[in-house]
C-alpha cells in the first residue's frame, strides 16, 4: 500500500473526517533534506473533522502526529497539516 493511502486510512479511522486530502509532495523536494529515491517522504494533509472542534492548532497537530507516529518514525520526513472542524472554513 502506498504511504499516502496508509496515511489517509489511519486518519480516516481515527477522526472520521468530513473531508480529507493527503498530497504526496515528495517530488518537490528532490535534493533537499529527507528526500529519498522513490519519494513518499513529504506530505500535506487537509482534514476537516468534528474531533478538532474546540481544539487549538497545536492540539490538532499533536492529535494527527500521534495518529501517524509509525509513519513519522519510518520514513515520513515532513508533514504539513491543515486541520479544522466543520464550519471553520478551509482546512
Amino acid at each position: 500500500m502506498a504511504r499516502r493511502d496508509l496515511i489517509a486510512e489511519r486518519l480516516t479511522k481515527a477522526f472520521a473526517p468530513a473531508s480529507l486530502e493527503v498530497i504526496d509532495e515528495s517530488q518537490q523536494h528532490v535534493g533537499h533534506a529527507g528526500h529519498r529515491e522513490g519519494g513518499e517522504t513529504h506530505f500535506r494533509v487537509y482534514i476537516v473533522a468534528e474531533a478538532f472542534r474546540g481544539k487549538s492548532r497545536l492540539e490538532r497537530h499533536r492529535m494527527i502526529n500521534q495518529t501517524l507516529v509509525a509513519e513519522l518514525q519510518s520514513g515520513v520526513h515532513a508533514l504539513a497539516i491543515h486541520a479544522s472542524a466543520p464550519g471553520e472554513g478551509a482546512a
